[in-house]
């Protein structure tokens, strides 16, 4: 496997850690502590591995994934939603702007893996052999 696959499959490994443990923290009260676990070992499972910290900007990006959610579940918004079926209708009301979710999502992401690039390139500039004469 090459470094640069490597380094990638680090950073999804570590962004989807980090995912796991904001589904944790956000359903505390209902199924947080069985979700839990999950994340605990893949950080275990991360943490061991040589040159884990290359993929650690991940756990950045990671925050972008509720946003998305949030943008996702909100997509019918701003303001009230209301549906009709045979046996009634339902509506929705304050639903978020889900381009505000989105881009704010993206924004997140983008940090994230910006940062893993930048310090992909620094380690490979300081990695790279010097030829001196």
């Amino acid at each position: 496997m090459t470094r640069r696959r490597r380094d990638w499959l680090l950073f999804t490994g570590w962004a989807l850690t980090g995912a796991g443990y904001l589904l944790a923290l956000l359903s505390i009260l209902s199924i947080g502590l069985f979700i839990l676990p999950l994340p605990l070992i893949g950080t275990a499972v991360l943490a061991t591995r040589h040159d884990a910290q290359r993929g650690l900007p991940g756990l950045v990006s990671s925050a972008s994934l509720p946003l998305f959610l949030l943008a996702y579940l909100n997509r019918h918004g701003p303001g009230s939603y209301c549906t009709t079926a045979a046996y009634g209708s339902s509506c929705t009301d304050g639903l978020l702007d889900p381009r505000i979710l989105l881009a704010s999502g993206a924004l997140v992401l983008a940090c994230g893996v910006t940062l893993f690039l930048v310090m992909q390139r620094r380690t490979g500039i300081v990695s790279a052999p010097s030829h001196s004469r």
